[in-house]
């Protein structure tokens, strides 16, 4: 009996001393909250900072496999690998520059003067439809929504006419941070693309020496993921660019190019991208004519099912290893957070955590007297 009670006794005070680690966690984190001066200059510098080392973290895991291919199975110098990519993306830009960067001005031009039109437009063909006799039952409805929905817009416009010249400095303050992170971000790729792989090396060194092996598997495990989530979103979001380009052009609808570039961009946003990028699509082809309208969804769901089925698992796959309603979650949570950057970023932060908690859970199984009876069942 007395070693059972022994055992108890030794198990009530660890899970007392686990609460208690977790309310000193929480109090520092409340604590953090009320001295946000100390937070201010971080948050400022990570403004400045975060644009260009994102933008060049992103780049390099496109690129860095390249690099260490040709080094390791052509023993190319690192350092000549690197300044040939750099040349190689020089003149691919130029290349852009001169045939398809003014194109893709002018039907985006085009698309912004004309906006307030192809929506008026739309607007008009959707009343048309709504006054159809087969609808009047929900005409009612309707006309409340858009009674609510333009209270809504008007005082919100209201709202920004009042702030218009912090909203000027503020679109001035990021237009200037994002031309300075374009021109700091091709120094930290380089630095990164030259010394990145020796980055896990030199930060095992802080960790004491039994846990270095763990700690290496774990920033490996960590880079792994991100890696094949990066390439993959990259990869997938290229495919539907070409997709929704060549799909709008053979339909003949207006400014193709520019409707498939964007669906390819905002399709790095999970799940919702593809749906944005429908919005000016279904817009232009409303206003052009209701068979412009059937063949712009048979392309979207044309390109859906090419993407689900056949593109996203060959090049996805199941890497991350996450349910889809677990991505939901976390798109929402973080989305609701952190704005559109938390959309963005929210899955590969999340598959961060995931390898972040496993290995600690994994470390806290093997040591705690909690699950020494689980163990010695298997």
């Amino acid at each position: 009996m007395k070693p059972n009670v022994t055992k108890s006794r030794l198990g009530s005070q660890r899970v007392i001393r686990g609460l208690l680690i977790i309310l000193l966690i929480l109090a520092i984190l409340f604590l953090g909250k009320q001295v946000d001066w100390v937070w201010t200059p971080i948050r400022q510098l990570f403004s400045i900072v975060g644009f260009p080392v994102i933008l060049a973290g992103v780049l390099y895991y496109l690129m860095n496999p390249l690099v260490d291919r040709l080094e390791r199975k052509y023993h190319v110098r690192r350092v000549w690998t690197i300044i040939g990519l750099f040349v190689i993306i020089i003149v691919v830009i130029v290349l852009g520059i001169v045939a398809i960067i003014p194109t893709i001005r002018t039907q985006t031009l085009t698309i912004i003067n004309d906006w307030p039109t192809y929506w008026q437009n739309a607007v008009n063909e959707t009343n048309k439809w709504i006054n159809d006799p087969q609808l009047s039952g929900l005409r009612d409805q309707i006309d409340q929504f858009n009674t609510d929905a333009s209270k809504l817009l008007s005082g919100r416009f209201s709202k920004y006419l009042t702030g218009t010249v912090s909203s000027l400095t503020s679109v001035f303050s990021t237009v200037v941070t994002v031309i300075i992170g374009l021109i700091t971000a091709p120094f930290i790729l380089f630095y990164l693309l030259r010394d990145g792989h020796q980055l896990p090396a030199y930060l095992a060194k802080f960790v004491p020496t039994k846990a270095r092996s763990s700690f290496l598997t774990m920033l490996n495990e960590i880079n792994s993921q991100v890696s094949n989530y990066i390439r993959g979103q990259l990869t997938v979001a290229f495919f539907v660019a070409i997709m929704f380009a060549i799909g709008y052009s053979i339909i003949g609808l207006k400014f193709a190019l520019t409707l498939g570039i964007a669906a390819g961009i905002l399709n790095l946003i999970p799940y919702l991208g593809s749906f944005l990028a429908m919005v000016p699509s279904v817009v232009i082809a409303l206003v052009t004519s209701p068979w412009m309208l059937v063949q712009v969804l048979i392309v979207f769901v044309i390109e859906q099912t090419i993407e689900g089925r056949i593109i996203s698992p060959l090049v996805l796959g199941s890497s991350l290893a996450i349910h889809p309603v677990t991505i939901l979650i976390v798109l929402l949570a973080a989305g609701k957070i952190f704005g559109l950057m938390g959309v963005i970023f929210g899955i590969p932060g999340y598959a961060i955590i995931k390898v972040l908690w496993t290995h600690l859970f994994g470390w806290y199984r093997q040591n705690s007297p909690l699950y020494t009876t689980e163990k010695s069942k298997e």
